[in-house]
């Protein structure tokens, strides 16, 4: 089985968490989860998070510190993923967020991480998130 390092930004405004939804088509189309994506063979796992915030929602932002490691078996996809949740914060240049190669995005209270929203690969870093909202 394949395992894809995958990163995620948490990025946090005004008491929320910014989050956008998959694309229909793709596996897990529909779910919400932190934006990210693949890191590509022989990236930083930092530069790529930068690389994805930029090419799915047209943000500028600088990345923190590791928030959380996650790894799980997708074995309907055949294939498993190793997550790094990190901390990222939008640049004074940056735009606002637009859904660029993303279905849809949101900023989310802590009142709306529910679980079942979510990958199972994202739902154990939501109490850090909801502890930090």
């Amino acid at each position: 089985m394949e395992t894809v390092i995958v990163v995620a930004g948490l990025v946090f405004e005004d008491g929320r968490v910014l989050v956008t939804q998959r694309k229909k088509g793709g596996h897990l189309a529909g779910s919400w989860e932190f934006p990210g994506g693949k890191v590509e063979p022989g990236e930083p796992p930092r530069d790529a998070l930068v690389r994805e915030l930029a090419e799915e929602l047209g943000i500028e932002v600088t990345v923190g510190e590791i928030v959380d490691v996650a790894f799980h078996r997708y074995d309907d996809a055949g294939k498993a993923v190793l997550l790094l949740f990190y901390e990222a914060t939008r640049t004074a240049a940056s735009s606002a967020p637009r859904a660029l190669d993303v279905a849809d995005f949101a900023w989310w209270p802590s009142s709306a991480l529910v679980p079942s929203s979510f990958p199972p690969a994202d739902v154990g870093v939501l109490a850090k998130v909801r502890a930090r909202l």
